[in-house]
């Protein structure tokens, strides 16, 4: 995992992995834009009638925006990078897995969609059913960090391999082939994972991901 990691990492100087970077970094910015500004609509209509509604609204838009941006980052940047998966798995598979590539199928739009949309609904569904063993488990002091980073290592690493494993296999044999490998893809939801935990870095986790998968799919098949 570690040399996917750094393998990925010196690609990110690759025009076309640049390019979706960009992209997803626009397009999940601008999801999180468009959503502080419906907020703070909402909230001056609600506090309307109050002395100084518009700052107030401004002040308690900008606070919920950064909470939602911390808490639903990880699902919004892994759905819209989903979408352009395609182009970071062939960048990655043209300079290493040339084999690989030239028997790839593209993966049409609905299926990315559907995949990001449902990579999306796992993350929040599966968070806010573990909600109440998070609570319980901060009176262990690491209890609560520890649960969360396997449960998300699990959802990550499922939602990166099916990115790659879907422009190879059919719907059938990616299911096999996420069995047989778990324990794989889980390293590398925990490598994923850990990206997503660090400023900054985390804005390149989405694409870090999708390169490492990459690279995990293509050195387990024979």
């Amino acid at each position: 995992m570690f040399q996917a990691l750094l393998l990925s990492l010196a690609q990110l100087g690759d025009p076309a992995i640049r390019r979706v970077l960009a992209k997803s970094l626009g397009v999940t910015l601008a999801i999180f834009a468009v959503l502080g500004a419906a907020i703070w609509r909402g909230l001056d209509l609600a506090l309307s009638g109050w002395r100084y509604h518009g700052a107030l609204a401004g002040v308690a838009a900008s606070a919920l925006t950064l909470l939602a941006l911390w808490l639903l980052f990880r699902a919004v940047a892994v759905l819209v990078v989903g979408l352009l998966a395609d182009d970071v798995v062939a960048a990655v598979e043209r300079r290493h897995y040339p084999a690989a590539l030239a028997s790839a199928r593209a993966v049409p739009l609905h299926h990315s969609l559907r995949m990001g949309l449902g990579s999306a609904a796992r993350f929040l569904i599966v968070n806010l059913a573990m909600t109440p063993v998070y609570i319980a488990l901060l009176v262990t002091g690491v209890g609560t960090a520890a649960a969360f980073f396997v449960v998300n290592a699990w959802l990550l690493g499922r939602d990166l391999t099916d990115m790659v494993a879907s422009r190879h296999l059919p719907a059938a044999a990616v299911r096999d082939w996420r069995k047989a490998n778990a324990a794989r893809a889980f390293l590398l939801g925990l490598a994923g994972t850990g990206l997503f935990v660090v400023p900054l870095v985390n804005l390149l986790a989405p694409v870090l991901g999708a390169a490492m998968a990459t690279h995990l799919f293509h050195r387990t098949q024979p």
